[in-house]
């Protein structure tokens, strides 16, 4: 794997798994196994059957979850404490055998973009939970797994296509996690008088 390839594969599986963790373990687990994706050795346990076993039957649990309006509030919140480290370590990983200050670098950035993309996706899901009507959070949570699916290509496919589409979405991400701070500032505010 060349460095961009690298890169790309990084901050790919960090980014997708801040929207679906487990899809993510499970899809490159199963890509790796059946040889379609080349893992570097220090992530080649995603390959075993255990790991995507229970990555698989713990993505269609989240394929559930995330359906349900308030539940899946609820769900991301307590996935923060997971999809973050996981999503470090996972660019960490991804890296190879390196210099343990790359990888540890490389899982301070990962988890960043973890952790920007989990905020955004879980604080817009809040904010489309306020609507009485269910079909804005599925339409939300179908084009959370399609982001998934196709960032996921874009990365195998063309990983500086796809660097570029993560930059984007990064900046939206940061101007929407901008807009939900003031609006919970303003709503503090307003109770607090």
């Amino acid at each position: 794997m060349d460095l961009i390839q690298t890169i790309a594969l990084a901050a790919g599986l960090a980014w997708a798994s801040g929207l679906r963790l487990y899809l993510v373990v499970f899809l490159a687990g199963m890509l790796s196994y059946f040889g379609y994706l080349q893992l570097p050795a220090t992530l080649a346990v995603l390959q075993h059957p255990l790991v995507i076993g229970v990555a698989g039957l713990m993505a269609l649990a989240e394929l559930v979850a995330d359906k349900i309006p308030a539940f899946d509030s609820l769900w991301d919140s307590f996935q923060t404490f997971i999809r973050i480290p996981a999503g470090a370590l996972l660019a960490a990983f991804a890296l190879g055998e390196v210099d343990p200050a790359w990888g540890l670098t490389a899982g301070l950035l990962g988890g960043t973009i973890t952790a920007g993309t989990h905020f955004a996706k879980a604080g817009s899901r809040l904010a489309i939970n306020a609507s009485p009507e269910p079909f804005s959070n599925w339409l939300a949570s179908f084009s959370e797994e399609g982001m998934v699916l196709g960032g996921l290509w874009a990365m195998l496919a063309s990983p500086l296509v796809f660097l570029g589409l993560l930059a984007v979405f990064m900046l939206i991400a940061g101007y929407v996690l901008f807009r939900l701070a003031g609006l919970l500032r303003r709503l503090f505010w307003r109770s607090a008088v």
